[in-house]
């Protein structure tokens, strides 16, 4: 619960704090609203990694991302360790890098053994560039292009085919040979449209039957026969996903049971299939409300129902995986602003400025997506005063959060918002032409830099200006 002074009001950071690090192990990090390293240090300031928050801005400029490495490394380990735990077959967990992908964030899932979910060519691209396994690296999409299904085919890493055009596209460039592998047949998983429904944002559902993702499962026969008849494919498993930011685990049960039933119907066809991609989707806790299970919790449930319905089938058990995300990456990271300017109208609300917003976080305008903020200089202050946190934006709606119960701000202040990992960056743009912020990874209170800010100059860097308007 939390803290108060005897006036009632609320302390600033007090009760958004992580466990202490003698139960930081077994804390699950989306379960949590700050990363697991966060500290108040003696000067009442917010410390995360063992870094001063107010510092590193005065280091790397604001708007700020500051990820914690140990926060993140500990939510991989999670996924890894309960698969080995409670799945009697092989598994291989996979961060679904369109949350935030970028070098520093691939390569440290990779040195914590999971694969790379990939949704472009230039999310594998980087991948690759990262130094992670092709082997380990499966491209998903609803419209891949030509050229992305050539380069995903000539690195040697797993397609996961959305529908009929794909399929055949992907038989035409096998046939024709691909240049740097031509003995080699593009490996292939199919996705398919559970028709299973959770309860979350409509534009992040994916399992639905009237979805742009997957094929339909009334064709699944012709589907499965067709597949088998193409020996220059070489197609291992098949693939759902029924959404993100869930926190009901029966859903999921629901999807493990029928994947096995798909993959029943496959053997039937002449599929041998070895692998069930069940996709993600846990939640994370973005405000105190917010209850969803633990990592644990969720792989267990999903081992159960798999194992179950194969022994239900007497199938053997198939290679496991599943694609997380937000639940691996989102609480690990916070953004860092610096306040500036406030308009207070009376008997209505207060507006307190940020030199950020819709381009470093696009999801409250998006999604009406809700976050919590605490001052990182004001952290033991009493809590007297509820805001409207304004972005810099030249939109009326740019508004990052309403309602916001903080100390009373002045410009300078470093505001923190948290839970801004998961399509945050991965989400930015340069509306109004801002330089996109940087990031920075902390641990151990050394921060490196692994996104560089934005200059002016980065803005124009691929303008062209015809000869005939130079002034």
């Amino acid at each position: 619960m939390v803290s108060t002074h005897p006036t009632g009001v609320q302390h600033s950071g007090s009760q958004y704090l992580p466990p202490s690090r003698s139960t930081e192990a077994n804390a699950s990090p989306n379960q949590e609203l700050l990363p697991l390293t966060a500290r108040v240090h003696h000067h009442d300031f917010l410390q995360i990694g063992g870094c001063d928050v107010t510092t590193l801005v005065k280091q790397f400029g604001s708007p700020l991302y500051i990820l914690d490495e140990e926060t993140l490394r500990l939510a991989c380990q999670q996924y890894r360790d309960a698969f080995k735990q409670y799945y009697k077959g092989e598994s291989q967990v996979l961060y679904a890098s369109k949350a935030w992908n970028c070098l520093a964030i691939c390569a440290i899932a990779a040195s914590e053994a999971l694969g790379i979910d990939v949704a472009s060519g230039g999310e594998l691209y980087t991948a690759l560039q990262a130094g992670v396994n092709p082997e380990k690296i499966y491209l998903h999409s609803n419209n891949k292009s030509r050229e992305e299904l050539l380069f995903a085919t000539e690195s040697g890493c797993t397609i996961v085919v959305d529908n009929w055009h794909e399929l055949k596209t992907l038989i035409e460039i096998a046939e024709k040979g691909v240049p740097l592998t031509a003995s080699l047949s593009p490996r292939i998983m199919l996705r398919l449209t559970p028709g299973i429904e959770c309860h979350t944002h409509e534009y992040i559902r994916t399992g639905q039957i009237d979805s742009k993702f997957g094929f339909d499962p009334n064709e699944l026969k012709e589907l499965f026969t067709f597949v088998s008849k193409q020996s220059i494919l070489n197609c291992v498993g098949l693939h759902a996903h029924i959404g993100s930011q869930i926190f009901e685990r029966q859903p999921h049960r629901d999807l493990a049971a029928l994947m096995v039933d798909w993959l029943r119907d496959a053997l039937k066809c002449g599929l041998n299939l070895t692998e069930l991609n069940v996709g993600g989707g846990l939640g994370i806790k973005y405000i105190e409300s917010d209850d969803p299970p633990s990592i644990e919790e969720w792989v267990k449930a999903i081992c159960e129902a798999i194992q179950e319905a194969c022994t239900s089938e007497n199938l053997p058990l198939p290679k496991l995986l599943c694609e997380p995300g937000r639940s691996l990456i989102a609480t690990a990271c916070v953004t860092a602003y610096t306040i500036g300017s406030s308009k207070v109208i009376p008997e209505i609300r207060t507006y307190v400025a940020i030199d950020g917003g819709m381009s470093d976080n696009p999801r409250p305008i998006t999604y009406q997506s809700v976050y919590r903020a605490v001052v990182a200089n004001k952290m033991s202050f009493a809590s007297t005063e509820t805001v409207t946190i304004a972005g810099k934006h030249c939109e009326s709606g740019d508004i990052l959060i309403h309602n916001a119960l903080l100390p009373k701000t002045e410009p300078g202040d470093i505001l923190v918002v948290m839970g801004t990992g998961a399509y945050n960056y991965s989400m930015a743009s340069n509306y109004n032409r801002l330089p996109r912020s940087a990031a920075v990874l902390v641990a151990n209170g050394e921060a490196n830099l692994i996104l560089q800010r934005e200059t002016y100059q980065d803005l124009i860097r691929q303008d062209r200006l015809p000869e005939r308007l130079k002034i």
